[in-house]
Parts: structure tokens; sequence; C-alpha cells
């Protein structure tokens, strides 16, 4: 079993940072791509940006200069850097990893949602 465990949410002002962790535990083999999404009330769950293993990312427009996203492969973890925040980054952030190696192949595994509240 994969468990994918975020942490690093919380409450901040409008301008202010936060770092996001995501760590996976369990058996597996190796973890190719690691994202992060995120979901606000009524709306859909969005990508916010995505790693490959050996380092490539993508982001969406929205926080494209001002999240970055990173990975440490030997501890298994991806991190999200979110600067200058703003109210409507306020959402649940879910850490994602498509494809993990496990005993039963090729798995999807998404983590439980930290809460990232963004308000004065």
């Amino acid at each position: 079993q994969v468990q994918l465990v975020e942490s690093g949410g919380g409450l901040v002002q409008p301008g202010g940072s936060l770092r996001l962790s995501c760590a996976a535990s369990g058996s597996f083999g190796v973890i190719y791509a690691m994202g992060w999404y995120r979901q606000s009330p009524g709306k859909e769950r969005e990508l916010v940006a995505t790693i490959t293993r050996g380092g490539s990312t993508n982001y969406s427009d929205s926080v494209k200069g001002r999240f970055t996203i990173s990975r440490d492969n030997a501890k298994n973890t991806v991190y999200l850097q979110m600067n200058s925040l703003k109210p409507e980054d306020t959402a649940v952030y879910y850490c994602n990893a498509p494809r993990i190696w496990t005993t039963t192949g090729w798995n999807n595994y998404w983590g439980q949602g930290t809460q990232v509240t963004v308000s004065t």
C-alpha cells in the first residue's frame, strides 16, 4: 500500500508564503511524475504544477512566477513553495503521483489534501 501524506498548509495573509510537502510511503518501486492540484468550494479540481522525475516542471498560468515545485527523489517527496499568495489561491491542495509501480502494477495515488487559506 502506498500513502501520500501532505503537510504545510494553513492560514496566511495576502502576499505571504507557504511551503507544502508531500511524502510517499509504503512499498513501491520508482515514482515518475508528481504534481499538485487544488480544489476550491464549488469548483473542479485543477492542476497547479507537475514535475517529472528528471526535474522538468509545468505550471498553470495562474501560479506561474509565484509558485515553485521541486522534489527530492531520495526522500520520495515533492514540495510546493508558494509565494505572493492571493485570496484566490485559497483551496484544498492535493498531492498526486499518477504512476507508481507496486506489486499490483502501475497505479495512480492521491494525498488526503491540505487546506490553504489566504485571508486577512
